[in-house]
């Protein structure tokens, strides 16, 4: 199972306020600002700055 679009049309990073972005692996939110990736755990996204991790080079799903 995926993020809706619906959720994902409402959700942003919480650190810098930007949109976030599905990776291409679909394991993750990808932040278009400041490049943290949040992961996705049993099909929820968890959206804690401390578990990010900031990967510049992740693709997100276009």
């Amino acid at each position: 199972m995926s993020i809706s679009a619906s959720l994902l049309a409402i959700l942003a990073c919480p650190l810098c306020k930007a949109d976030v972005k599905l990776t291409a692996d679909e394991k993750g939110l990808k932040c278009v600002s400041c490049h943290r990736v949040f992961p996705i755990k049993d099909d929820i996204p968890v959206m804690i700055i401390d578990e990010a991790a900031v990967d510049p080079h992740r693709p997100v799903k276009e």
